[in-house]
């Protein structure tokens, strides 16, 4: 069985992910993190480096190559990645166990402000912007992310509520 988390950054798809894939007793796999093992470089000095139109292009086929392995596999998506190119509809083609992990504009907004200088998108925007930032960007990817099966709205969720949720919901 495939279970893809997709939601904004932030959103907790890794640690829900781990939990998940425990529970589950597969394997858990961060899109992020395979891209940075496959090409030896953070994401930060992926778009640094080649780019964020270069991280796309890799991200998209990273992620085709994850879907199609045989074994069952919890996935955590990057933010962006379900949309751009034809990602989403990979990611429904290849299951219909599709999670979307909300979160409120506050709670992320607190969540980045704590974490940007990891976040490539948004460590050169100062605090007081990122409410601005962040709610633009949902605003224009919330299209993708709503089009997964289950969404589950994480204010005030610990990982092993998000976790019950989702055991609760698969298909």
């Amino acid at each position: 069985m495939k279970i893809v988390l997709v939601g904004y950054m932030g959103s907790g798809k890794s640690t829900v992910g781990g939990e998940l894939a425990l529970n589950q007793k597969s394997v858990f796999l961060d899109l992020d993190a395979y891209i940075e093992n496959r090409e030896g470089l953070t994401i930060a000095k992926i778009f640094e480096q080649q780019g964020e139109l270069y991280f796309r292009k890799k991200e998209g086929e990273y992620l085709k190559e994850i879907l199609s392995l045989e074994s069952d596999v919890v996935l955590a998506t990057g933010g962006g990645a379900p949309c751009y190119g034809h990602n989403m509809n990979e990611i429904l083609k290849a299951t219909k166990n599709v999670f979307y992990l909300k979160l409120s504009l506050p709670f992320l907004v607190n969540r980045l402000a704590e974490e940007k200088e990891q976040r490539p998108l948004i460590n050169n925007i100062v605090r007081e912007e990122l409410p601005e930032f962040i709610g633009k960007h949902l605003f224009e990817r919330s299209f993708y992310y709503n089009q997964a099966n289950t969404s589950i709205l994480c204010d005030d969720k610990t990982p092993q509520e998000i976790v019950r949720i989702i055991t609760e919901n698969l298909v």
